[in-house]
């Protein structure tokens, strides 16, 4: 076992102690940013990368189910409620993903003062989220859904698509009888 694996378990070993849930054999590299770490649940086999930025506030929870990837610099907010990712899903560098707006209609009032409004958001399992994505607040991704790079995703999208743009729109869907992915 290398050094730095040494030092994963026993992170691990300290993670188990401080979050709601740390799972055998997950690992999170430094440097992390971590808020609301009892309000965190992270399965079996999650690798997270440096530089994670994650924030359970207000009630809200996260959870990470098994085997999931998270690459780089992703930031990850819940507030008021769980934000879920499912197993086997990957999420790759720079990527935001929240369950929470902010309002903008008071004028001359700054954003971060104004009402905050929480919207379900959850990732089904087997995703694959493009580097740079944003996940907005009231996205909900079935199953083995594909969002591109740079994508900003808002809204409930079925099993099996491919998402690209801003707007985020289906391009392409599975289809069960052809065994092909198909344009739309």
């Amino acid at each position: 076992m290398t050094f730095q694996k040494m030092c994963w378990a026993i992170r691990g070993i300290t993670y188990k102690a401080t979050f709601g849930k740390f799972g055998n054999v997950s690992y999170i590299g430094k440097p992390v940013s971590i808020v609301g770490t009892k309000n965190i649940f992270i399965g079996d086999e999650v690798r997270i990368y440096p530089g994670i930025r994650m924030e359970a506030a207000n009630g809200g929870s996260i959870r990470i189910h098994d085997n999931c990837s998270i690459a780089q610099n992703v930031h990850i907010t819940a507030d008021g409620e769980e934000l879920s990712i499912g197993s086997g899903t990957t999420i790759l560098g720079n990527s935001f993903i929240t369950n929470l707006d902010h309002e903008y209609k008071g004028i001359g009032v700054p954003i971060l003062n104004q009402k905050r409004t929480v919207k379900t958001t959850k990732i089904g399992e087997n995703c694959f989220i493009g580097m740079g994505a944003c996940i907005q607040a009231g996205t909900v991704l079935g199953k083995q859904c594909i969002v591109g790079a740079n994508a900003v995703v808002r809204g409930t999208y079925p099993d099996y698509c491919v998402i690209v743009g801003v707007p985020g729109r289906v391009v392409k869907r599975y289809n069960k009888e052809t065994g092909e992915w198909e344009k739309v």
